[in-house]
C-alpha cells in the first residue's frame, strides 16, 4: 500500500481552486458576515441566469443549426444541457417553496 503525503495533497488542491474561476451566482450569493440575505433578490437573480442560459443555449442551437462556420456541435449540445439542468433545478426549487407554503398554511394556530 502507498504512503499518500497528505500536505502535498492539501496544497496542490488549493492551487487548483485558485485557479479556477468561482461561479457569478455563488459568487454574489455567499457573503461572509450578511445576516439575513434578501431570499427574494437570489431567487430573482436565479431565475435571471436560468433565462440567460436558455437564451444561450438557443442561440447556439439556432446557429448550429443554420450551419454557421463557428458552430460547434459538442458546445451546442453542452449548453443544452446545462440549460435543462438549470431548469429543471429551479422547477425542483418552486416545487419545494410550494410545499413548504402548503405545510406553513395548514399548521394549526
Amino acid at each position: 500500500m502507498t504512503q499518500i503525503d497528505v500536505n502535498s495533497l492539501l496544497s496542490q488542491m488549493r492551487q487548483m481552486s485558485t485557479r479556477m474561476p468561482m461561479p457569478e451566482i455563488a459568487a454574489q450569493s455567499v457573503v461572509p458576515g450578511q445576516q439575513g440575505g434578501d431570499f427574494g433578490a437570489l431567487l430573482k437573480q436565479s431565475m435571471a441566469a436560468v433565462g440567460q442560459t436558455q437564451m444561450e443555449a438557443g442561440k447556439l442551437a439556432a446557429s448550429f443549426e443554420r450551419g454557421d462556420a463557428g458552430a460547434d456541435l459538442g458546445r451546442t449540445m453542452v449548453a443544452v444541457q446545462k440549460a435543462d439542468l438549470s431548469l429543471r433545478a429551479m422547477t425542483e426549487v418552486r416545487n419545494k417553496l410550494v410545499d413548504a407554503y402548503k405545510d406553513i398554511m395548514n399548521m394549526p394556530v
